[in-house]
């Protein structure tokens, strides 16, 4: 399958990290096949999570997938990955070609309304190294992504994540900024959403 790629952006982040937004990195045509795809043969669970010392289920469903023998584990979660899929792999060769950098995990999310969200944190886990590039492809309705600067929290930024979009995050990024995806009352269909990361062991 030949694959859109977008050309170079502007950093969004004001300084301490990088973030590009490419709003059409896949064709819509693209992006419906793939989301009929992650739609249905994505194997979706959804996990329970510490918050403020109690277990609570995440609110979405997710998956990982990449080397079997290689876990990855976040918020006291430790998921082993499934063997990447045809069309996973594909979605990856088109996003290490943008951001010149090999993958070997992606989580995804599935954000299946409004009420699905993903909390303020970081990717900074150890195991992803000191400046990780997190990219981030999204499929589905649109959702509004937030940075919050780690340090200062009135410095904030957000840009809203299109259907086919690619968002790389670079540099910096995960030590000084914080992200997230809000609630909200306004979306009612689901957003399927896959961040790809380098594990380094």
């Amino acid at each position: 399958m030949q694959l859109f790629h977008a050309s170079s952006q502007e950093n969004l982040l004001p300084s301490q990290g990088e973030a590009y937004y490419y709003h059409e990195f896949f064709t819509g045509d693209q992006s419906a096949h793939f989301w009929e795809k992650l739609l249905n043969e994505i194997a979706w669970k959804q996990e329970p999570i510490w918050m403020f010392g109690k277990q609570v289920m995440q609110p979405r469903l997710t998956a990982l997938y990449g080397d079997p023998t290689k876990p990855y584990g976040y918020s006291g979660i430790e998921m082993t990955p499934f063997a990447w899929t045809d069309f996973l792999i594909d979605i990856k060769a088109a996003v290490e070609k943008e951001a010149q950098e090999e993958f070997t995990h992606v989580l995804l999310n599935y954000y299946r309304n409004g009420a699905d969200s993903m909390g303020w944190h970081r990717d900074n886990e150890k195991v992803l190294g000191v400046n990780p590039t997190i990219a981030s492809v999204s499929f589905g309705s649109t959702r509004a992504f937030q940075l919050r600067h780690y340090e200062n929290k009135q410095l904030k930024k957000s840009v809203e994540l299109e259907n086919g979009s690619l968002l790389l995050m670079k540099g910096e990024c995960q030590h000084f900024w914080e992200h997230q995806i809000p609630k909200t009352k306004k979306v009612l269909g689901g957003r399927i959403n896959l961040t790809f990361r380098k594990l380094l062991y």
